[in-house]
């Protein structure tokens, strides 16, 4: 682990995306409710959520980092996709971009795993940080 022991504690801000792609007709069944395992958007905004807060248990050498915030939206893009977005927030000594990227991850993975009968072509596509703020490092925005 790299030592943040003298690192300032400061407001930090990350905001990442992912997109799952599907047949149409496995979106059509997602959003009226038609999938056996259950609300497949609901499911996939508390898994993100847990695997924010579980992130430094997955990714190593990640610092634990007390968050404040996290918000994970799950909306349609177009006729064949899912667009995935999840924001972190904290104030404390590094960066919670780690925290939004494996937020959208599994997300996206519990999208899959959630609609895998029906659609097993499904492909996670996508994923990166489009914002983080605070620390050393300052404001980044993806182009």
């Amino acid at each position: 682990m790299i030592n943040v022991d003298q690192k300032p504690i400061t407001k930090r801000v990350a905001v990442a995306e992912g997109y799952v792609k599907m047949h149409p007709e496995t979106l059509k069944a997602i959003l009226t409710g038609n999938i056996k395992k259950g609300d497949v958007i609901c499911l996939s905004k508390v898994a993100g959520t847990l695997a924010a807060k579980y992130t430094p248990m997955l990714i190593a050498m990640c610092h634990p980092i007390p968050l404040s915030d996290v918000e994970i939206e799950i909306i349609p893009s177009g006729k064949e996709a899912l667009h995935v977005k999840a924001s972190t927030v904290a104030t404390w000594k590094t960066g919670v971009e780690m925290e939004a990227l494996t937020a959208v991850s599994v997300a996206c993975l519990n999208i899959y795993d959630m609609c895998k009968s029906i659609d097993r072509g499904m492909r996670i596509e996508g994923i990166r940080l489009l914002y983080k703020s605070g620390g050393r490092s300052g404001e980044y925005k993806a182009e």
